[in-house]
């Protein structure tokens, strides 16, 4: 398959209002893509467009503020975006919600909550724009699972199960759609300096001063800039990897799971709690 062009293309990006999506939208701009900006904050999408619109004035740049928990409404958004946008070559499925506790301290309803958001809005909005995907030459789909879609720390049960989930349904899909000219990544980010911990919801039946401690502990972890985040998984779509890790901490705890799959617990948490002091 040959490196995916840029240049003229359309993008649709979700989660696109702060974080790795804004700085994936600022990538594709410079490189000439046209955008389709999905988020639920209208605000942030705004004051990114009012920012992009005047470097790149050549670009069709729309924004399309939705929650991507209401997974029935998804072919409506998709419907919208098509009508402003007829080509789409490029989906990445970025957004991505978090949610901290045990699993016996979160309840159902938040546990569906973080499956919906990170998971079937995914295949909704793949499933949606497959069809203006496949008509294209040379597209392309990404889909952002996180570093915990490769190791299952404690107290990340419904995030991490819902991006191992993406990381099962993408490899399925590499398989399937690149002999249909359609090409698919699959990302991993590491620890990214994003609102992720400070925006996740907490289990009911974890206390305050747990909480805290959790948030602190995690923010402690993301250390990469948002901006190189964007442009390693933009040099990855446009070598069209199947496989995109991003940070060191990805890398490790990569090479971890793959040597010891089953008893990698103790030495994910000992580098986990290294890499929080700074170490």
């Amino acid at each position: 398959m040959r490196p995916y062009t840029f240049a003229g293309g359309t993008a649709v990006v979700t989660g696109a209002a702060s974080g790795i999506g804004r700085a994936l939208a600022s990538g594709l701009a410079s490189r000439g893509s046209h955008l389709a900006l999905i988020d639920r904050d209208e605000e942030g999408l705004r004051t990114l467009v009012a920012r992009l619109r005047p470097q790149h004035p050549e670009l069709r740049v729309s924004v399309h503020p939705f929650d991507l928990s209401r997974t029935a409404e998804i072919p409506d958004l998709a419907g919208a975006v098509l009508r402003e946008h007829p080509r789409v070559t490029l989906l990445i499925n970025n957004a991505g919600v978090a949610l901290g506790g045990a699993f016996t301290q979160v309840s159902a309803e938040d546990f569906d909550w973080v499956m919906d958001v990170n998971f079937r809005a995914v295949v909704a909005l793949t499933r949606a724009f497959l069809p203006a995907l496949r008509s294209e030459l040379d597209s392309h789909l990404v889909n952002v699972s996180s570093l915990f879609g490769l190791v299952g720390p404690p107290g990340q049960s419904a995030y991490s199960s819902s991006k191992f989930a993406v990381r099962g349904f993408t490899e399925v899909l590499r398989h399937e759609l690149g002999p249909l000219g359609v090409g698919v990544t699959a990302v991993h980010p590491g620890g990214v300096r994003t609102n992720i911990a400070r925006n996740a919801r907490v289990g009911s039946g974890v206390s305050a001063s747990e909480a805290q401690a959790g948030q602190r502990q995690f923010e402690r972890l993301l250390r990469l800039e948002p901006a190189r985040a964007a442009e390693i998984i933009l040099g990855g779509v446009e070598r069209r990897q199947p496989r995109v890790l991003v940070g060191d901490d990805a890398r490790v705890l990569d090479l971890l799971a793959r040597l010891l799959p089953g008893s990698y617990g103790r030495v994910m948490g000992a580098l986990l709690h290294l890499a929080g002091e700074g170490r």
